[in-house]
């Protein structure tokens, strides 16, 4: 198979999405013990709820039974991203700008691979944190190509 299953189901779910409206997070292709998950996390300035969720996985099985990407017995969950929402494109980080966001780097940047802040600006190019060391603030600057993972992080005040 040329393309990922992630890819495949990314084209298959994005016409169905833009016409109600919702917008792609996230597509996972996971297994976990004996059984493989298909988890689509959608999302809208409102907010998700079960109706968008099925509405989205009932069309979604249609195109994907007559399209048959995957081979394997899989189950097809479709959901809200949550409130650690996954912070992927750049539009992600437009939008987070002023939260408390984790993000996680290839390699390290001051001697730390982990960190986490309030995501203060991102041109791009830059993702700069203000990030608490006990009690002094210190303000670091990761460049876009080197995150591998963020995503919004609940602080528990």
């Amino acid at each position: 198979m040329s393309k990922k299953v992630t890819e495949v189901v990314e084209e298959l779910a994005l016409p169905i999405l833009e016409e109600l409206q919702l917008e792609l997070v996230e597509v996972e292709y996971v297994k976990e013990g004996k059984s493989w998950f298909l988890r689509v996390y959608i999302d809208k300035e409102t907010g998700v709820d079960i109706d968008d969720c099925g509405n989205v996985s009932e069309k979604l099985s249609e195109k994907l039974d007559e399209v048959d990407p995957i081979p394997q017995n899989y189950f097809l969950e479709v959901s809200s991203p949550g409130a650690e929402r996954p912070l992927k494109k750049e539009k992600d980080f437009l939008n987070a700008i002023g939260k408390n966001v984790y993000i996680k780097t290839y390699e390290p940047i001051l001697d730390e691979k982990e960190f986490e802040g309030i995501l203060t600006s991102f041109d791009g190019e830059e993702v700069t944190l203000e990030v608490r060391i006990k009690t002094r603030k210190k303000t670091i600057v990761i460049p876009f190509e080197k995150v591998a993972k963020a995503r919004l992080a609940i602080t528990f005040a």
